[in-house]
């Protein structure tokens, strides 16, 4: 990839100084200061890498110091993957949408979006069931709902929602698929 199309991906920084955030455990509101990122990218397979390294550089100022970011890492590889493979054909002539927000307390939430048609979510099958485990594909969305806190996706599977909770053990939060 040319250092063109690169720099071209490079992040536009958008700050916010505080917004109304809905806390899960009680349905109150509370004020959260946050940085959102919101970058555009070509559905180029090779812009992945060097924009998650950028990204998760970013992410890793908003983290406690030695918490790991694999997790958020290979769960936007995978997500980017995705929308760039499956959900835009690779069609350079479409675009992949990422929004990031890290709150100052160490929350990431992740929003990619394609200009696919999306999937049926409920019709993916289950990687771990014996019939599929020696499939060469089909692990992406097991590995989002398996890495992150929380996996939504909308406008028929074309925008997935990520969220990773403020630092917390990643062994401790996460739920068997």
């Amino acid at each position: 990839m040319s250092r063109e199309m690169i720099a071209a991906c490079q992040s536009k920084i958008e700050e916010v100084a505080h917004a109304e955030v809905a806390s899960s455990a009680s349905q109150s509101y509370r004020s959260v200061p946050f940085v959102e990122l919101r970058n555009i990218l070509p559905s180029h397979i090779d812009i992945i890498s060097p924009f998650v390294d950028q990204l998760i550089r970013f992410i890793s100022r908003f983290r406690e110091p030695g918490e790991n970011t694999f997790d958020i890492e290979l769960a936007l590889r995978e997500a980017l993957a995705n929308a760039i493979v499956h959900g835009n054909q690779e069609d350079i002539r479409k675009s992949v949408y990422v929004k990031c927000r890290c709150t100052a307390d160490g929350e990431v939430s992740i929003t990619v979006k394609d200009e696919g048609t999306g999937f049926e979510n409920d019709v993916v099958p289950d990687p771990t069931s014996p019939d599929n485990l020696l499939l060469t594909h089909g692990r992406g969305i097991y590995l989002l709902k398996t890495l992150m806190d929380e996996v939504h996706f909308e406008q028929g599977g074309s925008v997935v929602h990520m969220r990773k909770r403020a630092n917390t053990s990643s062994d401790a939060t996460r739920k068997p698929q």
